[in-house]
């Protein structure tokens, strides 16, 4: 099944009193393994920098005024997303700000049907405890030490890595890793490989090897590859 991890930077926090988007990143996982398929653009937001929204993720004004608009890059981002759910972190605010966006360019909204949010999903498991992201990453040992400033690529890379954790995908995996596991020289250590549960029918019939061993009677006595075979001891 594919998935997209999506985080979004804004000018703050209410799209309804003029705020605006400025930065998307998505993560494609699927089957939920990430696939190393991304999305990331910085949007010009056609407005000033709050000072306190550039405090969070470090994003000024004149940086974003070389930046496309969001009507530039609209296509692209539905394209990316397609029609697969949306993973993100407390989704009822970057979903917000994306549909203000669509309804500026006159595009359909984003069902909120389509919406995993996992922040939700923390709470469920984990309540009680504060659930934000830096704290699931610690809470299953996810390196955030990149994260010195908020940025919506990076932030739907741990998001990513904390979703899997967080539904136990991983576990699964590991475990489905266990039972399959074969050695292997590589010179890089074991490799897990998936196994047939049933082996596959043989494809040489009595006939075929009754044809092999009729040729090989052919060759003689001192057919060329037992030069090849290691002295008799």
């Amino acid at each position: 099944m594919r998935e997209i991890v999506l985080d979004t930077e804004t000018t703050g926090l209410d799209p309804l009193r003029g705020d605006r988007l400025v930065e998307i990143g998505c993560i494609e996982i699927f089957n939920r393994m990430p696939t190393g398929q991304t999305f990331h653009r910085y949007i010009n937001p056609e407005r000033d920098m709050p000072a306190e929204a550039f405090a969070v993720h470090g994003l000024s004004t004149e940086f974003l005024a070389s930046k496309p608009l969001f009507t530039e890059v609209v296509e692209e981002f539905l394209e990316f997303i397609g029609d697969a759910p949306l993973v993100i972190h407390n989704a009822s605010f970057d979903i917000s700000f994306i549909n203000a966006e669509l309804d500026r360019v006159k595009r359909v909204a984003i069902s909120r049907e389509r919406l995993v949010d996992t922040l939700l999903l923390a709470r469920r498991k984990h309540p009680g405890v504060s659930n934000r992201l830096d704290d699931l990453c610690s809470r299953y040992a996810i390196d955030n030490s990149r994260r010195t400033k908020h940025g919506a690529l990076l932030d739907a890379e741990l998001l990513a890595e904390v979703y899997i954790d967080l539904i136990g995908a991983r576990q699964s995996q590991l475990i489905l890793a266990s039972e399959t596991r074969v050695t292997i020289t590589s010179g890089v250590g074991d490799t897990p490989r998936r196994q047939r549960e049933v082996p596959l029918a043989p494809r040489i019939t009595e006939v075929d090897r009754e044809a092999h061993r009729a040729f090989i009677a052919t060759l003689g006595d001192k057919p060329i590859w037992n030069d090849f075979l290691p002295a008799a001891v």
